[in-house]
């Protein structure tokens, strides 16, 4: 759900957090809103209000973000690699740089989000409570009863502690791909041995849970209500999403016997780190024809990849000398291993990002390329099984 090529907003454990374009449209509509909504309990000035729903909005965005680090920092104690963090129209994400293995290792990654929700949530009712405003009170002024009143701290506190407690209820709803979802699928795994079944049965209740929203959306729209077309929209993307999971579930009990050496090319084109960048834009990229190419050492082991965009840039800057192994791209994700399932493989980034991905050994030794086409040919029997 949340877009590629998304804008780093900072880095925070060594871990990006990005945003897509819409979340700017959000954080405007959300402090928007929020405006007139603080004003309306508190009264006297729109400065006031303003600042106020500038900092409800920017609380609850920190909230989601934390949200994500507790399953990002989970995923990374447990040896899973993170990509990063994406915020974006209605959410956030983090992105891992491969699927958990374990049942165990995919309660704890998805348990980790609300548990640190649930510690927000302690932490701002705690807030408002010390700050003297008591429950019963801070409920009637956000709810605009007569002769009610509150202070801007206390209202930005009661915001935050309700919002934290609504994402607290809405994430453990087990539906996927909410993290209530996953909790279910990682406990079905468990129970049953079968990954697959879990994923099939969780995205059913998310196709369920999306259609309610969209129909809770629908007949806001009808009344009137502001909120029915994002409420819609939101059903629409969240429908995607776990049918998506139930067509995976589907495949992977199809293909789980299958895996990347079965179908990767044995015998793939590489690129020695000590070669030119001329030379390989005449030896290989003139040659062949292909956008990038793996990049290896003497003996073989897998260094990373260099594109054909990076060796003409090199070139048309007068450095046609300079080694390949200098220009090539160490980040990308593209590695994987030979005997990982090709389930695996369907879910990288890589695979979206350069339309294949690199088999290496457990040395790091290249040993074979898949290509997007190439998956496609191993798919097609299974889909028609």
């Amino acid at each position: 759900m949340p877009t590629r090529g998304s804008i780093q907003l900072a880095r925070i454990f060594g871990i990006r957090v990005g945003v897509s374009a819409s979340w700017f449209l959000v954080l405007a509509f959300s402090i928007v809103y929020l405006s007139s909504y603080f004003h309306e309990i508190l009264g006297g000035s729109q400065s006031t209000a303003y600042l106020v729903a500038v900092a409800g909005a920017l609380g609850y965005f920190g909230s989601l973000v934390l949200h994500e680090l507790g399953h990002a920092l989970v995923s990374r104690r447990l040896g899973i690699p993170i990509l990063g963090i994406d915020l974006w129209f209605f959410g956030g994400l983090a992105r891992p740089g491969r699927d958990a293995q374990t049942p165990g290792e995919e309660f704890k990654v998805a348990a980790a989000g609300p548990a640190v929700t649930l510690g927000l949530l302690l932490l701002f009712a705690v807030a408002t409570e010390l700050a003297g405003g008591g429950s019963a009170r801070a409920t009637d002024a956000l709810l605009g009863r007569e002769g009610a009143t509150i202070t801007p701290a206390l209202a930005l506190l009661w915001w935050l502690a309700t919002i934290n407690a609504i994402l607290l209820v809405f994430n453990l709803v087990p539906a996927f791909p909410l993290d209530g979802g996953r909790i279910a699928r990682a406990l079905i795994w468990w129970r049953t041995g079968d990954r697959h079944r879990g994923t099939r049965l969780t995205g059913r209740a998310g196709q369920g849970l999306a259609i309610a929203l969209g129909l809770f959306g629908l007949f806001g729209l009808i009344s009137g209500n502001g909120f029915g077309l994002i409420t819609l929209v939101l059903g629409m993307l969240l429908y995607q999403a776990s049918g998506g999971a139930v067509v995976q579930g589907a495949l992977g009990q199809r293909i789980q016997s299958v895996t990347v050496a079965d179908i990767m090319d044995r015998d793939p084109i590489a690129i020695d780190a000590g070669l030119r960048v001329l030379e390989a834009q005449e030896q290989f990229f003139t040659r062949y024809r292909r956008p990038w190419f793996a990049v290896v050492d003497h003996a073989r082991h897998f260094l990373g990849v260099v594109r054909s965009e990076r060796i003409d840039e090199e070139i048309a800057a007068g450095r046609p000398a300079l080694a390949v192994g200098e220009v090539l791209e160490q980040d990308l994700p593209v590695r994987i291993g030979e005997s990982e399932p090709l389930e695996s493989l369907l879910s990288s980034e890589g695979l979206g990002r350069l339309g294949g991905m690199v088999a290496v050994d457990a040395d790091g030794v290249l040993r074979g390329v898949v290509t997007v086409a190439q998956i496609r040919q191993a798919l097609r029997p299974a889909g028609g099984a």
